[in-house]
């Protein structure tokens, strides 16, 4: 290879000038060394330049998988819609949780005064205890959420970095069929409100005009 043969032919010009050592070289020999030192350097720094841009394609490939990846995470549908989204469900997880602890601790507050016998009360107290989950629970869901805030703005500041929105897929196309009807239970503030369908439910519906002996006899002819 080449680095092979200049690393001879360096070696024969060594020899030849050690074999000649009583004369002086000559101009041939000082242009033949000269020659194969700049063949050798000329070698070494394109062997550099090739791995130098080995290693560049190789992060810029890295770099356009990187950013295939995270489009395809849709980053802005994840930072604008999804862990919002998902950081609210879980508040009202904790909101809904608190509000039927309260309620039941409240019955069994009820239950206790209304019977002080110690078997109510020990079950009563069984109750309270048990309810201690709704603290730990919301303590848990606040990490969760704490997580969830810090993945929606790292996600960003990746997208932002890389340009990653450009290379973003289509947004998805929306539900339809049954699909369409399966949201869950809505949050505060979304959908219809109960109170409104309480009072869709309790009004009675229109009086249905009574028909005429005409319109009786011309369903008979």
């Amino acid at each position: 290879m080449l680095a092979d043969a200049l690393h001879t032919k360096v070696g024969d010009l060594v020899d030849h000038l050690r074999n000649t050592r009583a004369t002086p070289p000559s101009l041939v020999d000082i242009a033949a060394v000269t020659e194969v030192l700049i063949g050798t350097m000329q070698a070494y720094f394109r062997s550099i330049d090739t791995e130098i841009y080995r290693e560049f394609r190789n992060l810029s490939d890295y770099i356009a998988r990187a950013r295939g990846e995270i489009a395809s995470l849709r980053p802005s549908d994840l930072k604008n819609e999804r862990l919002p989204r998902a950081g609210r469900e879980l508040e009202a997880i904790v909101r809904s949780t608190e509000d039927a602890t309260n309620t039941i601790m409240a019955a069994a507050e009820a239950i206790m005064a209304s019977d002080p016998a110690p078997a109510v009360s020990e079950r009563c107290m069984e109750i309270f205890e048990a309810c201690s989950f709704q603290d730990i629970t919301g303590q848990r869901i606040s990490k969760v959420v704490e997580t969830l805030t810090y993945i929606e703005d790292r996600v960003a500041r990746l997208k932002d970095a890389l340009g990653a929105e450009h290379d973003a897929p289509p947004p998805e196309a929306p539900p339809t069929g049954d699909r369409a009807l399966l949201n869950g239970p809505a949050l505060e503030g979304e959908g219809i409100a109960q109170d409104e369908v309480d009072r869709l439910m309790g009004t009675p519906a229109p009086a249905k005009p009574q028909a005429s002996q005409a319109d009786i006899d011309a369903l008979f002819d």
